[in-house]
């Protein structure tokens, strides 16, 4: 047997030479598959894509437009507060009125300078045939109350036939008795209080305590009377006597702002201006008030108008919120603390 004999024979048969065929791998499907499946896949991403773009703009057009919605909001809200008759149209013949509630003090709504611009505006305005003033105060600084008295005055005698009458409700005491004093005529509720003409100045002394805790003022001044009635050192007899003289020439002061307004109506008594008060009725007993009143019937019985117009000033939205919240109090207590020695017509 020669080797030949092994070989195949071509005719045989058989292939005289066959290539090996790779087997399929599971790599070789999902390519195929990639390929043919490729612009499905980019589709659905450029979709999903386009759907959170979409979403995206909503939400931002969405929070845009509350945030326009809420300012929108606040500045009506804002416009409301602050609306005035100064800027509004005219309203034909009517009754002016301006509020004074509340102590009056400097950075308060019975502020000379709140009140004083809506006196001139409500004696300005052509239309108004009378302001009444309506008070409710316990009273405060004197140099406000004059200034609000002054203004009045000088008021009456610019528009002689426009009258002013004021309307005590609850309280017109001390420095808002001094405002009123300067009407045309004072009307009253019978249970109202009217009166406290006086002038006081308190404050607090620590001295005693500080001893007890064993604290030590240390004071340096350049003027004797530099740290006058300072609540941290002893009373000083001649500071005190001085500070009585001034408070009996801030008195003094007061009662002839009082005589002046109210003249000869007056029931003159040792204890008139003794800083006591009265009840309405009592008050007009006394001539410190004319009649009963409101608003409502001051314009319609006495001005004859009954259409009323409120001149007030009032308080921006920011100093409301911030009132409301009690923001102010903590100030209030160091601004009393602090302050303390303040002079006031109570």
């Amino acid at each position: 047997m020669s080797n030949n004999d092994l070989e195949p024979n071509a005719n045989d048969g058989a292939p005289a030479s066959v290539a090996p065929v790779a087997p399929a791998t599971p790599a070789t499907v999902p390519a195929a598959e990639d390929k043919k499946g490729g612009w499905e896949r980019d589709v659905l991403e450029k979709l999903a894509m386009f759907t959170v773009r979409e979403q995206r703009a909503r939400r931002r057009w969405g929070i845009f437009f509350k945030i326009a919605a809420l300012l929108v909001a606040l500045y009506a809200i804002w416009a409301a507060f602050n609306y005035s008759v100064a800027s509004s149209e005219t309203v034909g013949a009517h009754t002016a009125l301006i509020d004074i509630n509340g102590n009056i003090e400097a950075d308060g709504r019975g502020s000379a300078q709140v009140v004083i611009p809506a006196l001139d505006k409500a004696f300005a305005a052509a239309d108004s045939v009378g302001v009444v003033l309506r008070i409710n105060s316990p009273g405060g600084s004197p140099v406000q109350a004059g200034m609000i008295y002054d203004e009045i005055v000088r008021l009456r005698k610019i528009y002689p036939a426009k009258p002013l009458y004021v309307v005590v409700e609850e309280m017109c005491a001390s420095g808002g008795y001094y405002i009123a004093s300067a009407a045309d005529k004072i009307y009253v509720n019978k249970a109202s209080i009217v009166g406290s003409i006086g002038v006081l100045m308190d404050g607090f002394g620590f001295t005693g305590l500080m001893d007890k805790l064993g604290v030590e003022r240390r004071l340096l001044t350049a003027g004797e009377n530099k740290g006058f009635l300072d609540p941290f050192s002893p009373q000083n007899q001649s500071q005190k006597d001085y500070a009585k003289q001034m408070l009996a020439e801030i008195h003094q002061q007061f009662i002839d702002a009082v005589r002046a307004g109210r003249g000869a109506r007056l029931k003159e008594s040792p204890e008139l201006f003794s800083g006591l008060f009265w009840t309405g009725s009592r008050a007009i007993q006394l001539g410190l008030a004319d009649a009963y009143g409101t608003v409502d019937s001051v314009a319609r019985d006495v001005l004859k108008q009954e259409d009323i117009v409120d001149y007030t000033q009032t308080e921006g939205l920011p100093e409301r919120v911030l009132k409301k919240f009690g923001v102010a109090v903590g100030a209030g207590v160091g601004k009393a603390v602090v302050s303390a020695g303040n002079i006031q017509v109570r």
